[in-house]
């Protein structure tokens, strides 16, 4: 026992020792930002392997993440209705003329996807409202045939074009950026105003047929500007497939001292005290906020989408691949299930070596 014991302190020393060492260099890889959580993973492995009594993993680059559907693939066609002023000015008393009117203008014909949903809102609210007032009665069955047609054909396209004022938005689009690093610990900046976004979102596309609801412009404008502040959807699944990767290495450095005859003698301290050692790294604290940071968006996302009509197949697919919170090969369950694992290798380790 004593022997045992010696040889677990000077193991420890060198660990820590190694440790220390390799945190200098995690905080100068750190200084990147988006490298902090992979150095706080890769500190750990470099740990785990001295630990175990084998060399450092050998670690790869993860592929980079899907790209967003191009815009043909992810927008709906939504056909232009096409009505004279003259018709037009006949519903003068279902107060359109004027909308219509800004519409056709040169600055309404270039208006952001954003303005074109605010526009095509309001002018369902109109037509909704005038078909539902004394107003019909007083037209003639041209007109009143003429109202009831536009106003059946803005019903059916308003849930097209909410959805194409958002995935035709370069602040939505942003947001899935390939041009992006992984998120870092500690960089919050933005998030949480992110998630209001996503909140109101998703109440104005529930609430696109309730005439009750306030669908103020500057309001839709503020929380734009908020997706625009930082691409977070491409950030989180960056770190998810860094992190899912780093694991799925360390969880290999488990197997093969599990596969080995030699395994528990080679560990530098029994596997219980080794495992609660290894618990207390950075690297376990780091993991925990990212999947639920991750937990939180991607389901924000989930509600948001399903708030919509179903989407184009594309974004179908991209959302299945990459932003699922239960397909195993998207970044998220990839990352729990390498989780589970590494924590199936460390009880097994326990009940052998212990």
């Amino acid at each position: 026992m004593a022997s045992r014991k010696y040889r677990w302190t000077e193991a420890k020393r060198h660990l820590t020792a190694g440790m220390m060492a390799g945190l200098m260099t995690s905080l100068v890889a750190g200084c990147g930002g988006g490298e902090q959580g992979d150095a706080k993973l890769i500190e750990y492995q470099r740990a785990l392997a001295e630990a175990l009594g084998q060399p450092a993993p050998e670690r790869t680059a993860p592929a980079n993440i899907g790209a967003f559907p191009d815009r043909d693939e992810r927008l709906f066609e939504v056909a232009e209705t096409r009505e004279g002023m003259l018709n037009v000015y006949a519903l003068r008393d279902c107060h359109i003329t004027q909308l219509v009117a800004a519409r056709n203008n040169q600055l309404g014909r270039v208006a952001p996807p954003s303005q074109q949903w605010i526009y095509e809102l309001e002018l369902w609210r109109r037509l909704h409202a005038c078909w539902h007032s004394d107003v019909p009665d007083s037209l003639s069955n041209a007109n009143r045939e003429r109202l009831e047609r536009l106003t059946l054909i803005k019903t059916e396209q308003l849930p097209k074009v909410s959805w194409n004022s958002l995935f035709d938005s370069e602040e939505w689009v942003r947001s899935f950026s390939r041009a992006s690093s992984p998120l870092a610990p500690d960089d919050t900046r933005g998030i949480e105003a992110q998630f209001e976004a996503l909140a109101w979102l998703h109440q104005a596309t529930l609430n696109q047929f309730n005439p009750e609801w306030q669908h103020q412009s500057s309001t839709l404008e503020n929380h734009l500007n908020s997706l625009r502040s930082r691409p977070l959807t491409a950030e989180l699944l960056r770190a998810l497939v860094l992190a899912e990767r780093r694991l799925t290495e360390a969880n290999e450095l488990l197997a093969a001292n599990l596969r080995s005859q030699r395994g528990c003698t080679a560990l530098a301290s029994p596997a219980d005290a080794l495992s609660e050692e290894m618990a207390d790294m950075a690297a376990f604290a780091w993991l925990d906020q990212l999947e639920s940071l991750a937990t939180r968006w991607l389901e924000a996302i989930d509600g948001l989408f399903a708030s919509h009509v179903p989407p184009p197949e594309a974004v179908d697919d991209y959302r299945h691949a990459w932003l699922s919170l239960e397909n195993p090969e998207a970044p998220l369950p990839a990352l729990r299930q390498a989780r589970n694992e590494h924590r199936q290798h460390w009880q097994a380790l326990a009940r052998r070596c212990t």
